[in-house]
Order: C-alpha cells, then structure tokens, then sequence
C-alpha cells in the first residue's frame, strides 16, 4: 500500500510540474522542477523507492522508444542520414573511449570497464529534455530533426556498449570478435523482431477487425502492448529489446499510412500516448529526484573507501566529466563539419560556412536525460562470485550528475546563445503541405459528385433540389480550401442536414485517402500526412 501511494504522488507531482513551471520565473526546463519535486518527496517521505533494474528497464523504455520510432519525421532522416548516423554511432564510440579513460584516469578505483560502462550510458542524448529548454527559443526545425534522429539511434548505439561494458565487468573478459558477432545478431535480430512483431499484430487486428468488428477502446490498448511485445520477444531471442522498440515504432509509422485505422481511433490513440510520453517521462525525472539523496549519500561512502575523504571530490568529478562530454562532441561535431565542408569543396559544391553560434548550440543540445537514468539503474547489484559490483553507487551518482548538470547549462546557455538568431523558412515543407492540400481538395470535389449522384439515384423521394444544393455547400467549402490554404483562416461551418452530412463523410474519406496515397508514394512526408490527417480525423469526428 505505501509503493502504491508513493507512485500516485509521483504521478501528481509530474501534473504539478507542468503548472509549477508555467508560474516560476526564467525559462526553467520542466524535468528540472520535476527532479526538484522528486527530491521534495523523498525529503518528506519515510521510505524510499526501491527499484527492480530490469522491471525498470522494461516498463519505462518500450514505449518512449516505440513513440520516438513512430513520431520522428523520417524525411528528415533519409536527408540528413549521414550527419545523423555519425553522431549516432561514430559519437558514440567515440565518447565511449575518451570519456572512458578520462574517468578511469580520474577515479582509478573505478575499473576500466566500469568506466566504459559509465561513458556509454551517458552518451545519449535526450530530445525531450533539449524541446522543453527550447519551447521559447528558435531552434532551425533541420537541426532539431537531426536532434532527434541522432536521439533515436544514440539510444540503442549507447545501450548496446553500455551491455557489452557491463559484461565485460562481469566476466572481466573481452573478445572484440565476439562482441562483433554477438553486436551482429543484436542488432539484427532487434530489427527483425521490432518489424515481424508490429507487422504480424496489425494483420491479425486487422483480421479480427473485418470478421468480428472492432471493440471500442481494443485498438489503443494493442497499440500500448504492441512495444513491450517487440522488446520482449526480441529479449527471448538475446538480440536487443532497445532496438526491437524503435523498429516497432518505425514500422508503425509505415502501417499507419494504410489508413485502416479509424478516425475517432487516431484521435483517441494520439491523446493518450500523448499523456503515457508525459507521464513516463515526468515520473523518471521525478524519481531521479527521489533517488538523488540516497544515490548521493552511497557514492560518498563508495568515494571513502577509494580513498578520498572529502566528498566535494563527487562534485569536481561530475563537473569534469560534463565538461568532457561537451568538449568530445563540440570535437566530432566540428570534424564532421570540417570533412563536409571538404566534401563540397572536392565536388565542386557551394561551401556553406560553419556558424560559430550554431555550432555551440548543438554541442549544448546534447542534453542528458531519461534513457542515461533508465540504463544506469540496470547495474547488477552484485558480480557473479556474490562480491558487490565495483563502484555502482559512485557510477549512478556520476551519471544522474550528468543529467542534472546538462540539463543546467542548456537551459541556461541555449536560450541566450539562439536569441535573437533568425532562420530562414522551409520553403520545401510549405509547398509539401499546400501540394496536400490541393490534391486532396480536388479529390473531395470530385467524391462529392460522385456522392451526390448516388445518393440521389438511391432516394428518389426526396426534393431533387436538395443533394444539389447540399453538395453546392461541400464544393464551396473545398473550392475555399483551394484560394485559401491557411487552416486557421477557414471559418466555423454551421451544422448542416443529414443530405449534407453524408456528403461531408464522403468527401473526408476521399480527402484522407489522398493524403496517405501521397506520402505513400513519398510525395509528401509523413509528417506533413500527419497533421493534415489529423485535421481531417477532427473534421470528421464532428459528422459522427
């Protein structure tokens, strides 16, 4: 009963966050009032939380990773793949050695493998974290894409050298062939899961939906199971439940664009993932709080029996190795830059010049957050011989340090360092959208006099007037699409009959069938398919 009501004050204290953020002064970013009101609880609480590494890991991941899978604009991905694959993998290991051997050097107590383990779980970056620092602060949409793309595969590239570390500290053995291998069928078994997973649930939903109907409520609750079912076959298999998640989430965003869903069912999914992404995010930043005191009170005493009897000694390390991190990536990003420049110049292209603000700007971006705090807390408690794992409270406090000092100096760099800066338009997005538009405009146009004539030859009762002037109505309206194609500039139409109704369905379903037609065919990315879709599932929803 007390875990029970521990959980529900987290859960109002991540609904409180939201509202305290909004009435404290600054931009203050939310996961730190969330970490803040964590370490509240734990202050005034009697008891701790204690936490099962690998329940953890399994409840908390799936689905934050599934979501990033489906939600990422993968248009943008495909551009930028090779900027987003170097940061992705090429950064990472590139962190993981020297950071690895900068804490080794710093705190030779900690065994090398320890330290590789501690250098890869905080190579991740968090997108969340640097969206809600940069909610008030032009960021370019590209740069933000890269964010994300390089958080989505950062993920999985930093947990799969942070498990062979772990392993490696285990066994105290390594077999760079056998972590090649072993790596091989990690990451392909993942995908493959991830892939066979989503497709083999749809079609049988799918199934079931034509033969028996379609449950009210079932599709969203398949569709919250859909990531701990890809992460746990994938587990069963050895191969890496991280990856399994993500390749769920981006097969899911190739099936969505069927367009078998039904309308009030996106909706309704869309709300309450929107609410399972907040809520799990919030929680983990909370109870990072929660944990602070006791992590920070076991890593001094793992700090004493290293030797050192001043525990502000947990604060120079944690500020170096932030410190570190920001000066490896500042490092590989301006390389990468330098050799892309180099590219250009050996093809002939037009060179575009490195921005000194940009530059730092992702550096910073590269905040820490719920992925580093989710992974650390999956050390084994103990070696196989029963001996205590070496250091695990020192690196958990290190690694929680990490995120909290990260989280410090975005929040407070980046929005002064990006003020100011203007970034030109997307010319290629908005003409993406306004080609969505008008195709789907015309489509409806021509499904309402097709509608019409049907309907007209299937009641032959009625008015003859009546279907003519109805779909005289629903032509005016996609004709005003066509001059105008702001949506925040269409006027609220007044209810209509039922002759209206119908026609108003038909043409949304020819509208929406348009749309994902298009970006099925990559002529619109499935971001732009997505708000327009989501547009016309409102519309909809007020016809049914």
């Amino acid at each position: 009963m007390d875990s029970i009501e521990v959980v529900l004050i987290m859960m109002l204290a991540v609904v409180a966050s939201a509202y305290i953020r909004r009435v404290l002064p600054g931009t203050i970013p939310l996961p730190l009032v969330q970490i803040g009101l964590g370490a509240l609880i734990a202050a005034k609480s009697e008891h701790g939380v204690d936490l099962e590494p690998d329940l953890f890991f399994l409840v908390f991941l799936p689905p934050l990773l599934f979501l990033d899978g489906w939600r990422i604009p993968k248009s943008g991905l495909l551009r930028d793949k090779g900027t987003i694959i170097e940061l992705a993998f090429g950064l990472v290991v590139f962190t993981v050695i020297g950071a690895g051997f900068l804490i080794h050097w710093m705190i030779p107590a900690m065994p090398l493998p320890v330290a590789f383990a501690l250098a890869a779980i905080v190579s991740p970056t968090d997108p969340v974290a640097v969206s809600s620092i940069t909610a008030t602060t032009p960021i370019p949409k590209r740069l933000m894409h890269i964010l994300e793309g390089e958080s989505l595969l950062n993920d999985a590239s930093g947990l799969v050298c942070f498990r062979f570390a772990v392993a490696a500290a285990m066994t105290g053995a390594f077999s760079l062939q056998t972590a090649a291998v072993t790596f091989f069928w990690l990451v392909a078994g993942g995908i493959a899961a991830g892939v066979g997973v989503t497709w083999l649930i749809t079609w049988v939903q799918r199934w079931l939906t034509r033969h028996f109907g379609e449950p009210p409520g079932s599709p969203i609750l398949v569709n919250l199971l859909m990531p701990f079912g890809a992460y746990l076959v994938a587990e069963r298999l050895h191969a890496s439940g991280i990856l399994a998640a993500v390749a769920a989430g981006v097969t899911m965003s190739y099936v969505e664009l069927s367009g078998h869903a039904m309308a009030s069912t996106r909706i309704q999914r869309s709300a309450v993932w929107d609410t399972v992404q907040f809520s799990l995010n919030g929680v983990m930043f909370v109870l990072l709080g929660e944990q602070l005191p006791e992590i920070f009170r076991l890593a001094g005493t793992s700090l004493e029996e290293s030797g050192h009897l001043n525990r502000w000694w947990l604060l120079v390390y944690a500020l170096a190795i932030t410190a570190g991190l920001l000066v490896l990536r500042m490092a590989w990003v301006w390389t990468s830059l330098r050799l892309t420049i180099f590219k250009q110049k050996f093809r002939h292209q037009a060179r575009q010049k490195i921005n000194p603000r940009l530059l730092l700007a992702t550096t910073l971006a590269g905040a820490r957050g719920t992925i580093t705090l989710a992974g650390v807390l999956t050390l084994p408690l103990v070696l196989p011989d029963g001996a205590p794992f070496p250091a695990r409270a020192l690196t958990i406090f290190l690694a929680c340090s990490v995120i909290l000092l990260s989280l410090l100096v975005a929040s407070i760099a980046l929005p002064r360092l990006l003020a100011g800066m203007t970034f030109p338009a997307e010319p290629e997005e908005q003409q993406e959208e306004d080609l969505a538009r008008r195709t789907a405009a015309n489509a409806a146009i021509s499904a309402i006099e097709k509608a019409q004539v049907a309907l007209m030859e299937s009641d032959a009762c009625i008015d003859p007037d009546v279907y003519p002037e109805a779909a005289a109505r629903v032509i005016a309206f996609y004709e005003h699409k066509l001059k105008e194609v702001d949506p925040e500039s269409e006027q609220a139409w007044r209810k209509t009959d039922s002759a209206e109704r119908e026609l108003r369905l038909a043409a949304l379903a020819a509208e929406r069938n348009t749309v994902f037609d298009l970006a099925r065919h990559d002529h619109i990315s499935d971001e732009t398919s997505r708000k327009l879709v989501r547009e016309i599932d409102l519309m909809e929803a007020r016809y049914r």
